[in-house]
């Protein structure tokens, strides 16, 4: 195939970590640089982060466990499948919000439940304020939802939390994550594959992920200095 555009091959990292799965997806790049790109405003932001929720959950589902089943089609009786598990959605908040109606619509029989976490500015550990999950779990897969994986302590403390009320299985659905984030996963709990789009270079002082994209929230939501300052445009 030929065009006139300019072919950039997407080379695997060679990162070190297990439990990451990295899409390299030419789709999920392209969406993610522009979601990265500070120019980009609210409106768009939170379009691209659904979109690259859809395609990162599309491959972090590959493996759902499925049934055969018969059903008619307008001409004749056949054969298909349907998926054999039972899904919950978890979106960290308030991050993790911006990803649940892409979920919610790529996997329409999920229930969704609410854990609230924020990092503490001074000592940047995360603290619980929310938790809506009921009693037991009877869910056969759960998918934690949250933009960004920086320090990991909100992911870890999040995935304690569900293994706790009974969680069989866990995944972790993010765009960005730190590699400082990712081995603290790691280290608490190697058995939960993390999704993201980018792995990208290093925390900074403030344990933000650099080059990162800011403030996940912020941006979503159109709150904070940083999301005032937005230049309008793609």
């Amino acid at each position: 195939m030929s065009d006139s555009g300019e072919h950039i091959g997407l080379a695997h990292p060679g990162h070190a970590f297990p439990n990451l799965r990295l899409s390299l997806h030419p789709l999920i790049q392209h969406k993610v640089t522009l979601l990265s790109d500070e120019r980009t405003e609210s409106k768009v932001f939170r379009e691209l982060v659904r979109e690259l929720t859809t395609l990162l959950l599309y491959e972090a589902t590959t493996d759902l466990p499925v049934h055969k089943i018969r059903y008619h089609t307008p001409l004749e009786e056949t054969e298909g499948i349907r998926i054999a598990a039972r899904i919950g959605i978890v979106p960290i908040l308030r991050a993790g919000l911006g990803m649940v109606d892409a979920a919610i619509d790529a996997l329409p029989t999920a229930r969704v439940w609410h854990l609230g976490m924020y990092r503490d500015e001074l000592t940047k550990r995360p603290v619980s304020y929310y938790n809506r999950l009921p009693t037991r779990c009877e869910d056969d897969l759960v998918i934690l939802l949250d933009p960004m994986l920086a320090t990991g302590g909100s992911a870890t403390d999040a995935i304690s939390v569900l293994k706790h009320w009974g969680a069989p299985h866990i995944k972790f659905v993010g765009i960005k994550a730190a590699p400082e984030g990712v081995q603290h996963v790691l280290d608490a709990h190697p058995d939960v594959p993390i999704h993201v789009a980018s792995l990208d270079r290093q925390l900074d002082e403030r344990a933000y992920i650099l080059p990162g994209l800011g403030d996940a929230g912020d941006r979503l939501f159109g709150t904070g200095e940083e999301s005032a300052n937005i230049h309008k445009g793609r």
